[in-house]
């Protein structure tokens, strides 16, 4: 080989600094350096198909365009070739021998500040051929420009203080290749299953071949920069598998490309099961960031709001800058627009599913409802995000049947202005909460909400349309008592007269006495129609559900006592004998133990009594007695079997 023209240039200062902080200071991430080198061959190839494209008179014009890569584990070499433009000195120069884009200060001062950010910022200033320097202890470069009148270059550094640039009087072919001589504590790379796992990771969906030796490694395709109408559904499934390791095929496939007011392609999926475990290994979801088939970012959390984590896939940018950093990332505008219609575009296909086919829905509902539920606080999409919620509620025909809100209002009752639920466990346990019997006396719908997430969701949207959401222990009962019965009692209590009213007062008053603090009042209930008593939160209050939920969180000690009230139904016939006993012996113990019971069974019911011994041994004690007075009032059995 014979060289002439060989020049030995100076790297500039910011240079120097740069190559100084790569080589000795910068150990993790350091595999983002095929990434860049991969990155610049297809750009290569990019510049040489257009020269092709409208006719330029181009060398070596039947090569194929493409990417190789080639290892020597004995040398510690790495060599990557490509068949693209080519450079000549001038470019090789301009692209090479300097830091030819503006803001490489500012690069120098994010990367001094914070080393560890160097995957994020590598390739913001046009220096992401220089991270090669993190594992090469020499880099030779041999390029050959697509003009047919150029020489072949050759450019030779080991990262320091200069490069040596020279003209080849060898023949080579079109394209440039990069030989890599390894550090010592970069030996690992000159193996073929971790440059494999590299290109895989970074750079599997480049539109050239890539081959390791003989063996093409991007062998599956980027499908989601396709025509729609041109990909089978066969190659969506196997594309989802591919990206999720999912046995099955996804549940919904969208596949979407906006070119206006930004371009971008997405391909998402929702899986067919849901793998969330209620904050279990929650970090472990998002979608990947691509730049021009170039993996930037994996499982990028920002592209969609974390109720929509179940949704896998890709976006792929036209616009954004390569490698921009994550901190960049949240405030650029145009990622911001990509991440608001792509999450649009999740909850208008949602919305479309459940209007073609509520069944399906229900299918995603069940997997990913729990999930969902959690975007209460997403504002800016929460009419769609209201449309797509469902519950149970007293219309269903069980626990499986669910309603949209949509459904409620819907079959709302003359003069209703309010959407009414309650919370419970269990469909069983709600039909018996007490609070619900004026709503069944009045035929009013209840949404039944089981899930703990469920109090936030109304909490925080607060009302659809113009209806807002209320507890049916929180309701305006004067309002709720205009409406007009739809269940009519044949049997009615007689009323009390004015004598037993003023002992019911009384009995009230002991109650109260009997409770204590316990309770903020005793008073008459107009809601009850079959239950003897129920505890109602004062207005402004924590429900008895929040309550429950902060105790289980162990975050109860941080709130004040809440007290409640509790209401009597007059009308109950265990009232009205609590009545009797309360008129010959206001301080008999039976009124005592009867207080304490009812008060513990309201407790017991919403799942708030924490100790439920003492009702249980009060319970067996009233049952004792009763029992002893069942015994005495009934008829002695006749002796000796004789008959009458």
């Amino acid at each position: 080989m014979t060289e002439n023209h060989t020049t030995i240039i100076e790297f500039k200062a910011e240079t120097k600094k740069l190559l100084d902080i790569l080589v000795h200071s910068l150990y993790t991430s350091r595999d983002i350096f095929l990434r860049e080198l991969i990155s610049n061959a297809s750009d290569a190839l990019d510049k040489l198909r257009f020269e092709l494209t409208k006719g330029s008179d181009v060398l070596d014009s039947d090569f194929p365009l493409e990417v190789r890569i080639s290892f020597d584990d004995k040398k510690n070499i790495i060599t990557i070739s490509d068949t693209g433009i080519g450079m000549t000195r001038d470019e090789m120069i301009a692209n090479i021998g300097t830091i030819a884009k503006s803001g490489s200060e500012e690069f120098l001062k994010q990367l001094s500040e914070n080393k560890e950010a160097v995957n994020n910022i590598i390739g913001r200033f046009g220096i992401g051929f220089y991270s090669v320097f993190m594992v090469a202890k020499q880099v030779i470069i041999k390029s050959k420009s697509y003009k047919k009148n150029e020489s072949a270059i050759e450019w030779k550094s080991d990262g320091t203080g200069d490069y040596e640039i020279s003209t080849l009087d060898e023949p080579l072919k079109r394209g440039t290749t990069i030989e890599i001589q390894l550090k010592d504590d970069a030996k690992e790379f000159a193996d073929k299953y971790r440059l494999e796992g590299i290109v895989k990771k970074h750079s599997n969906f480049i539109s050239f071949p890539i081959y390791l030796d003989k063996d093409k490694v991007n062998t599956i395709a980027a499908i989601w920069r396709e025509p729609k109408s041109s990909i089978k559904k066969e190659q969506y499934d196997e594309f989802y598998k591919f990206l999720t390791y999912d046995n099955e095929e996804p549940f919904e496939t969208l596949h979407k490309s906006v070119d206006a007011p930004i371009q971008f392609n997405s391909l998402l999926f929702i899986p067919k099961k849901s793998y969330e475990y209620w904050r279990f290994n929650r970090d472990d979801y998002g979608l990947d960031l691509y730049v021009r088939r170039v993996l930037i970012q994996h499982q990028n959390k920002d592209l969609l709001p974390e109720y929509l984590s179940f949704v896998k896939g890709v976006v792929d940018s036209e616009d954004l800058p390569l490698n921009i950093s994550r901190e960049t990332l949240q405030e650029n505008i145009i990622f911001t627009k990509i991440a608001q219609s792509v999450t649009g575009n999740v909850l208008s296909h949602l919305l479309k599913v459940a209007k073609d086919s509520p069944e399906r829905y229900l299918e995603f509902w069940k997997e990913h409802g729990k999930i969902f539920k959690l975007g209460y606080m997403d504002f800016q999409n929460t009419e769609k995000y209201q449309q797509l919620l469902r519950f149970n509620s007293s219309a269903s025909r069980d626990e499986k049947e669910l309603v949209s809100l949509e459904d409620y209002v819907g079959r709302m009752i003359k003069d209703q202005k309010e959407i009414y639920y309650a919370i419970g466990a269990s469909r069983e346990a709600i039909d018996l909460n007490p609070h619900l019997e004026i709503y069944k006396s009045k035929g009013l719908e209840v949404l039944y909400l089981y899930d703990p997430v469920d109090e936030f969701v109304v909490s925080s949207i607060r009302k659809h349309k113009e209806f807002e959401f209320k507890s049916v222990d929180a309701a305006d009962l004067k309002e709720i008592d205009k409406l007009d019965d739809v269940e009519k009692k044949e049997d009615q209590t007689e009323k009390l007269n004015a004598d037993d009213e003023k002992h019911f007062d009384s009995l009230l008053s002991q109650m109260k006495d009997i409770l204590g603090d316990r309770v903020t009042e005793v008073k008459e209930s107009k809601r009850l129609k079959g239950s003897p008593a129920c505890l109602i939160n004062p207005d402004d209050t924590m429900s008895s559900t929040m309550q429950k939920i902060l105790k289980m969180s162990n975050q109860e000690m941080a709130l004040p006592a809440q007290k409640r009230l509790m209401e009597i139904n007059k009308d109950h016939k265990l009232i009205r004998n609590l009545l009797s006993v309360f008129k010959k012996e206001a301080k008999d113990q039976f009124i005592a133990d009867t207080t304490e019971q009812l008060y513990e069974s309201a407790l017991l019911l919403e799942g708030n009594l924490d100790d439920p011994h003492k009702l249980v041994n009060r319970l067996n004690k009233m049952l004792t007695e009763a029992s002893e007075l069942y015994k005495k009032a009934s008829p002695s059995p006749s002796k000796g079997g004789e008959q009458e």
